[in-house]
């Protein structure tokens, strides 16, 4: 199977339309639909339900299409850490942290005094990200290392390190009548119509169904809440950054974040061994056995 061939197959599975995937891609639809018929010929099996009016994966579709992605993400990464592996013998060794904006603000930088301290510490660049995007950077080899959030990013195929795990708090406008609880439930959020929850942009840029307003940073939404137009579940160590005109409630049956340090299994870095090393002590991190870093170039 060539690399061309799975851009193709993913353009279309995740558009599932012919024309807006050969949009995508730059290409005219005629030879996008043969190639993915050439596809499943080959590997013996229909990967999409055609229709004159949709399309849709069958399961060995589905299958290819978390692959693919998986692939696709692989070689990318393969290219971005080749040409930094260029860059780092010419200007030295770097170590690209990838984080949320805004989120364990005090973690990070507690991390970042502590490695920094390190005998044979290398220079980090951190990159701060939007909501989920630190986790595509990790994955497509922009970035060494991340601090991800569990449930909301996906650590499936990473190595990972837990960190802390706290509750959440409920973000709502000074005023409204929650505001004043003590605790409140999930449902309790749901009910609230004059509140809706915010919708952030999905992978391919667009936003899912909803009444609530369309955001793309922490900041904007924080101030759409302190305008009574939506809420934001955010862990409880955000408290500290809100403004005055906003009042944080816990949420007692929402499920807790684990906060995680992340890095692919096949990285041989002693940098980003020595980063995850400095993470877990801080965290206070005592694992049953040794610590699964990575392994570091012999």
């Amino acid at each position: 199977m060539e690399t061309r061939e799975l851009r193709y197959f993913v353009a279309v599975a995740e558009e599932l339309h012919f024309g807006r995937a050969a949009q995508r891609l730059g290409i005219a639809q005629p030879p996008l639909s043969r190639a993915i018929l050439q596809l499943e010929r080959r590997l013996g099996t229909p990967l999409l339900r055609r229709s004159s009016r949709s399309v849709t994966l069958t399961e060995a579709g589905a299958v290819l299409l978390h692959e693919g992605r998986a692939a696709l993400d692989a070689v990318a990464a393969a290219e971005q850490r080749t040409r930094r592996a260029a860059l780092a013998a010419a200007v030295g060794p770097t170590v690209v942290l990838a984080s949320k904006a805004g989120a364990t603000d005090e973690l990070l930088a507690t991390l970042l005094h502590a490695y920094a301290a390190e005998p044979g510490a290398v220079r980090v660049e951190v990159e701060l990200c939007g909501p989920g995007q630190q986790e595509r950077l990790l994955r497509d080899g922009r970035a060494d290392v991340a601090i991800l959030h569990r449930p909301h990013d996906d650590t499936d195929g990473l190595d990972v390190e837990e960190l802390q795990s706290e509750g959440q708090v409920a973000v709502l406008p000074a005023g409204h009548a929650l505001s004043t609880r003590t605790s409140l439930l999930l449902q309790d959020l749901a009910d609230a119509e004059d509140l809706p929850p915010p919708r952030w942009p999905l992978p391919d840029g667009g936003y899912p169904p909803g009444p609530g307003p369309e955001v793309h940073s922490t900041t904007q939404l924080l101030q759409l809440v302190a305008l009574g137009r939506a809420h934001l579940l955010l862990p409880e160590s955000g408290r500290s950054q809100l403004r005055e005109d906003l009042v944080a409630v816990p949420v007692v049956d929402a499920p807790p974040v684990t906060t995680v340090i992340a890095w692919p299994p096949h990285s041989r870095s002693r940098a980003v061994a020595d980063l995850v090393r400095v993470a877990t002590g801080l965290a206070g991190v005592v694992p049953a056995g040794p610590v699964a870093v990575p392994q570091t170039a012999q």
